[in-house]
């Protein structure tokens, strides 16, 4: 088995070995560079100093000959040209004592000291020379080996340029195979740590792959490397927990899907499951029976499964974030051979996040109520016309009664007689309010729209309780924002329902309150709202403030049919009335009518 090596010390032994084999061939290169360039040097020196004397002896002994060939000749001159000669040469010898061309100069002093023995022969005169061929052989072997020296020292500078040449050769090839070998070096270690190295990053991959596709039966690979294979180890371990938690995580799926598809399958209302295409995806049971539907529209749309189109349309504004118009018409099923009527409300389904992934719709069969409503509806409406009229008759002869009949302001005949009075007119507004509702109800009351200008409709309502405000010391404002489309409205009975909103908003509002008549347009809407400084309505009683016959708060007062007329005059002008309201911070009424 081998032994698993730090990945610090893989790194340091290779790049440490790479970098003293660069560095050593680096070191050899520039030794021998500069020996090269010293030996260089000091040849050229040496050999500039020969070239240099030789050229200044030659120059002397020129000028020597010159001085012999005058007439007369200059003798003290020539001396001092000889003296200067000498010393040069000596000068020459003393400096290259330990040079390579001390016996070149020696010799060439031995030429001269020939030549001087020539010069110095008693009683022979100095121009006599010139014409002796021993004298110019002298001369000659002299100004010879003076030239002489001056090639040698040339030659010896291009032979150490070619020798310096081929060193330099010689360094570069050494350097070449220098860098070659860490090439070559540098190519085994990288390849060694990439074989090591990719070969389980590559098993580490694939089995990223399978745990991300849900399997966890992973085989692992094995590194030589400590911190790899540290690295393996916990990965090991990470898979692990990952099944386990995925085992666990499943099971408790399972008994959440059950726990919830039990409850689905319990409540008494219909559920259909709506996913975010708008495709229906689960149906309980009890949807099932009121559809008479068996797993087969499962997948199709809301619209193609119920034969209605336009609940496409509400689907896609759910799943949009966008309102439903409420309340909305009951469906109309056939199934089983009946006709079903249910009632239906669609909402979202949010994540934890806050985004529609789906919708519900639930449905209650409503088919009885619906019955029982209509024959309420009859029977109030009937009855309604049956009491209006012997109910109006007593009136109008109780009216003619009291005029015939005088008891004093003060006396308890007269206070009979107005309380009698005041509960029939109550009676009578009862009556036609019943009459109304069970009209409307009923879809007898049709209307009949005009165009309206809503701020002037505003306008006249206003005026007519004006009085009643001043009275009761409540400011009675109007706030418009203009422009305000015209809109199509039966105003009779539009000036019905402000009439009923105004005289609530005047019973809860205290003295030195307000109440304001407000109208603005909301795209292809328009908001007409009654808001007041009253005691608000409690937010658990809000949904129920429309309902027939309810009444809410401290001052209550007819047969609470007002709102729900109000709610019932909006709904036949396709509009729709709603509240807002806080406990002792007012209560605003608003509705909304299309342009």
């Amino acid at each position: 088995m081998k032994a698993i090596m730090n990945l610090r010390a893989r790194l340091f032994l290779g790049i440490s070995s790479l970098m003293t084999l660069a560095l050593l061939g680096l070191c050899l290169g520039v030794f021998s560079v500069i020996q090269m360039a010293q030996s260089q040097d000091q040849l050229i020196r040496s050999n500039f100093v020969v070239i240099e004397v030789a050229q200044q002896l030659r120059q002397n002994l020129g000028n020597q000959l010159a001085l012999l060939l005058e007439r007369p000749v200059q003798t003290q001159r020539l001396e001092q040209i000889r003296s200067d000669f000498q010393r040069t040469l000596d000068d020459a010898i003393k400096h290259n004592a330990k040079g390579p061309d001390v016996e070149q100069l020696q010799l060439a002093r031995d030429e001269f000291d020939a030549y001087n023995a020539f010069l110095d022969q008693p009683g022979q005169p100095l121009q006599g020379f010139t014409g002796n061929p021993a004298f110019s052989k002298a001369y000659t072997q002299l100004r010879d080996h003076l030239v002489k020296m001056q090639q040698d020292a040339l030659g010896d500078m291009r032979s150490e340029g070619a020798h310096a040449r081929n060193r330099s050769i010689l360094i570069a090839i050494l350097l070449g195979l220098i860098g070659l070998a860490v090439l070559v070096l540098g190519y085994i270690t990288a390849h060694s740590f990439a074989r090591r190295f990719s070969a389980p990053i590559e098993g580490l991959s694939k089995a990223a792959d399978q745990i991300g596709q849900g399997d966890f039966n992973v085989v692992l690979p094995v590194s030589p490397i400590a911190e790899m294979s540290t690295l393996i180890r916990r990965f090991g371990l990470m898979t692990e927990a990952l099944r386990e938690l995925k085992e666990t995580n499943v099971e408790a799926l399972l008994r959440g899907q059950q726990r919830l598809q039990a409850l689905l399958d319990s409540i008494d209302d219909g559920l259909l499951i709506i996913d975010q295409r708008g495709q229906i995806e689960h149906a309980n049971p009890v949807s099932q029976r009121q559809l008479a539907w068996s797993n087969e529209h499962i997948g199709l749309s809301l619209g193609e499964a119920l034969n209605q189109p336009a609940l496409d349309d509400a689907v896609h504004k759910v799943l949009g974030d966008q309102p439903l118009e409420a309340p909305q018409d009951d469906l109309v099923i056939e199934a089983g051979g009946e006709t079903r009527l249910l009632a239906w409300r669609l909402s979202n389904i949010s994540d934890a996040q806050g985004r529609t992934v789906g919708a519900v719709l639930i449905l209650r069969d409503v088919t009885s109520q619906r019955a029982f409503e209509r024959v309420r509806n009859e029977f109030v409406l009937r009855a309604s016309h049956e009491l209006r009229t012997p109910v109006t008759g007593m009136h109008m002869a109780f009216g003619l009664l009291r005029e015939r009949l005088k008891f004093g302001p003060e006396s308890r005949e007269s206070d009979l007689i107005q309380t009698v009075d005041e509960e029939m007119r109550r009676l009578v507004r009862l009556i036609n309010d019943l009459l109304n509702f069970s009209r409307y109800q009923s879809g007898q009351q049709k209307l009949e729209l005009r165009p309206c200008d809503v701020g002037e409709l505003l306008e006249n309502v206003r005026l007519r309780f004006a009085g009643q405000a001043a009275e009761q010391q409540v400011s009675l404002e109007l706030d418009m924002q203009l422009p305000l489309p015209t809109v199509q409205i039966d105003r009779p009975q539009m000036e019905r329902v402000f009439d009923n909103l105004l005289d609530n908003a005047l019973r809860y509002t205290p003295a030195g309150g307000s109440i304001r008549l407000q109208a603005r347009r909301h795209g292809e809407r328009v908001i007409l709202s009654v808001e007041d400084t009253g005691e608000g309505i409690p937010y658990s009683q809000q949904s129920r403030i429309f309902e027939p016959f309810v009444q809410i708060g401290r001052k209550q007062g007819g047969a609470g049919l007002g709102l729900a007329l109000c709610k019932e005059i909006a709904r036949l002008h396709g509009g729709r009335l709603g509240v807002h309201s806080r406990l002792g911070q007012g209560t605003v009424f608003y509705l909304a009518l299309p342009i």
